[in-house]
């Protein structure tokens, strides 16, 4: 049932939110340039690595010595707008399609982080990872990665169609109140450098 509701209010997503993906596509291409998206990999349903799509919200800079700046040297007003409203996250719902990710579900960290789990902590890879989640709507950015975590497993422990609806919902409200976008201190969130 789960994978059916994804597929389905994905299609319908895409067909409703084609005109805003049309012009978010424009206005990266005017402000930040090409690529459009950002594509980097990231672990699955059992850590399985696959390619995540998500629109790009930050510009190429770097160094004298070639090196990447950091994320606050390189977020624009533009790129903080677009993260803000989630709208940076519509790529997504062409990786629910082919499978890669549900709706909801843990989100999907960076491969570096997969050596750090705890084994509780790891079992957020048993389930597809997702768009939005139940640590996203306790929190987002805005709390730790243990509690993050125990959140993930949460869901993992708990997932039900109706939790999925509650989240998605959830989703919609913090969107428009734009709460927990970032950790303190930070223009996005911090990395995880493993457990205390």
């Amino acid at each position: 049932m789960k994978r059916i509701f994804d597929v389905v209010i994905a299609v319908m997503a895409i067909i409703i939110f084609s005109p805003v993906i049309l012009i978010v596509g424009l206005m990266i291409n005017l402000k930040l340039g090409r690529p459009i998206l950002f594509k980097q990999e990231r672990p699955g349903l059992n850590g399985k690595i696959f390619q995540m799509l998500k629109f790009r919200s930050m510009k190429d800079a770097y160094d004298q010595f070639g090196d990447v700046l950091p994320d606050g040297e390189r977020l624009t007003s533009f790129g903080i707008k677009l993260r803000s409203s989630s709208l940076d996250e519509l790529p997504g719902l062409w990786n629910v399609l082919k499978g890669d990710m549900s709706l909801v579900g843990p989100r999907p960290l960076l491969i570096e982080y997969l050596p750090l789990y705890s084994q509780e902590q790891a079992k957020r890879h048993n389930v597809r990872p997702g768009i939005t989640g139940w640590a996203q709507v306790n929190g987002r950015n805005a709390i730790s990665w243990e509690e993050k975590f125990k959140l993930d497993v949460w869901y993992v422990e708990n997932q039900s169609l109706w939790l999925d609806i509650k989240i998605l919902f959830l989703t919609i409200k913090k969107v428009f109140i734009k709460d927990g976008i970032t950790a303190e201190g930070h223009v996005t969130t911090e990395y995880f450098k493993g457990n205390k």
